[in-house]
């Protein structure tokens, strides 16, 4: 046991060593492969003795000098011992909890937007190794608006990292649900290209596949099957739970996003450096790291299912979902990342919140600015309003303005119904703020404009006496005074 001691300490360091000078380091290094072979065959009675003493100097020299057979033999040290083995290993060459290393891993060869991003982006690579664990997963998705910015390049990375991935382009759904609810465990799928599945050119050969990660963020998450054999037809359920990382062009529907970590990539700017990717390469120097992954995993594994880790101001509902496995792991790593992870998880979700909104929010919003103080608004005033706002749709929706049909059937999905408004000696459809206070309060939140004395919401569906005599300045010159409630049907303008 002294032996490897003593060639460690004869060796000479690297600021000794001149240039040209080849040290050899092969006899202490043969004397720690047969040392450790020793420990590992005479098992279980040796197993304190391997990540202890001189079994640590054995340990520290290979993975210096010699990163094959380390790898090899914790390999059979994980194999013969468990993971609880490697995460004492670990520890004893004060290697500690993985996520450092594979934070530095990722920026060696992806270009993020923000150290957020990558501090993300580890976490969901960490959580991927504790699928038990979680009543639901989040999705990861790296967007970007132009081809080359990093997207394929961050899910190549993600494969050497995570469990049984599977790389998927223009996969079959049969393919997929197979793969999802194989016996052998769980796959983390990895979609590129997945604009081909949401975007303009998706058919609806797809909807499928869609239908799997929509719902398949969910623990116990099904897909129901018949399956016929000769003349009998019986069903099954596939598991379509699993962790899955998506890359596409453009964007993904609401559906998709509120349930995923958003990274919105961008090309690389020619001062941001990173090294050239050779899967060949990299691949092996990134299976110890896998390996530190699993065992650490396997270490917090009985824990942190129950862990129920505090959020950021902000951070509710749907988010909340989908940061409480990635807070559960930065809690359970330690040091720097529960820190860490709650900025980044406040700074995503401010992000994807102020991403494009739908259509129907839109409108909501322009409403809002059209209406200003005013207590009602005519429909033709509000399309005039509407199709009048620079940058706003309404004026071009498929090559057609918005009409008085159109704005009452976007607004009956939140509840708002037109009604009678009078305008001089006029009776005309139109729009009371009553009526839209509470859309506007649940969808847009607070506005500084927003009068302090308007109009109570209207909750009855019938009224029986009209709204006395209201008016607000409408067009130029013109009143509207409320009449009644609205009884509009679908379609009613």
């Amino acid at each position: 046991m002294n032996t490897i001691r003593g060639l460690v300490r004869r060796r000479p360091q690297p600021a000794a060593i001149e240039p040209n000078t080849d040290v050899d380091v092969r006899p202490a290094l043969n004397v720690a492969r047969g040392q450790l072979e020793v420990l590992l065959r005479d098992l279980p009675q040796t197993r304190p003795q391997l990540v202890q003493g001189d079994a640590v100097a054995y340990w520290r020299l290979l993975r210096g000098d010699d990163p094959e057979a380390f790898v090899a033999l914790r390999a059979r040290l994980r194999e013969l011992c468990g993971a609880q083995a490697i995460v004492a290993l670990d520890a004893a060459l004060g290697v500690g909890q993985p996520l450092d290393a594979v934070e530095a891993f990722l920026r060696r060869f992806v270009v993020y937007p923000s150290d957020h991003a990558r501090v993300a982006h580890a976490l969901w690579i960490a959580h991927t190794h504790l699928m038990d664990a979680w009543h639901s997963t989040p999705r990861i998705a790296f967007l970007s608006p132009e081809p080359s910015s990093g997207k394929s390049r961050a899910l190549e990375v993600t494969e050497l990292l995570v469990p049984r991935p599977v790389s998927s382009v223009n996969v079959t759904p049969a393919y997929l649900f197979r793969k999802v609810g194989a016996k052998e465990g769980r796959p983390t799928v990895l979609y590129d290209e997945v604009d081909t599945i949401f975007g303009p050119r998706a058919k609806d050969a797809n909807e499928e596949i869609r239908g799997l990660l929509n719902a398949g963020h969910r623990r116990h998450a099904t897909a129901g099957r018949c399956v016929t054999v000769g003349r009998t037809i019986t069903t099954e359920e596939l598991s379509a739970y699993c962790a899955v990382a998506l890359a596409g062009l453009g964007d993904l529907p609401d559906t998709i996003l509120t349930r995923s970590v958003i990274v919105r990539m961008r090309r690389r700017a020619p001062d941001e450096a990173i090294e050239p990717y050779r899967q060949r390469e990299h691949g092996e120097q990134a299976r110890p790291l896998l390996e530190r992954l699993e065992a650490w995993a396997a270490s917090v594994a009985a824990s942190i299912g129950d862990a129920r880790p505090a959020m950021p101001e902000r951070v509710v509902d749907r988010a909340a979902d989908v940061w409480e496995p990635l807070l559960a792991i930065a809690d359970a790593a330690g040091a720097e990342w529960p820190v860490r992870a709650r900025k980044a998880a406040a700074a995503l979700v401010e992000q994807s919140q102020q991403s494009t909104p739908s259509l129907g929010v839109r409108l909501l919003a322009d409403l809002r600015e059209a209406f200003g103080n005013r207590d009602a608004m005519p429909t033709d005033e509000i399309i005039k309003a509407l199709c009048g706002l620079e940058e706003a749709p309404w004026g071009d929706l498929k090559g057609k303005p918005i009409d008085p049909r159109g704005l009452a059937q976007r607004l009956k999905q939140y509840g708002i119904r037109s009604r009678s408004l009078r305008v001089g000696s006029l009776v005309l459809r139109g729009y009371a703020r009553g009526d839209l206070l509470d859309a506007w309060r649940r969808y847009l939140g607070p506005s500084p404009k927003e009068s302090a004395t308007s109009a109570t919401p209207i909750a009855t569906e019938r009224v029986v006496a009209p709204v006395a005599h209201v008016a607000a300045p409408v067009g130029e010159g013109r009143t509207a005074t409320i009449e009644a409630e609205a009884t509009t049907q679908e379609g009613e303008l």
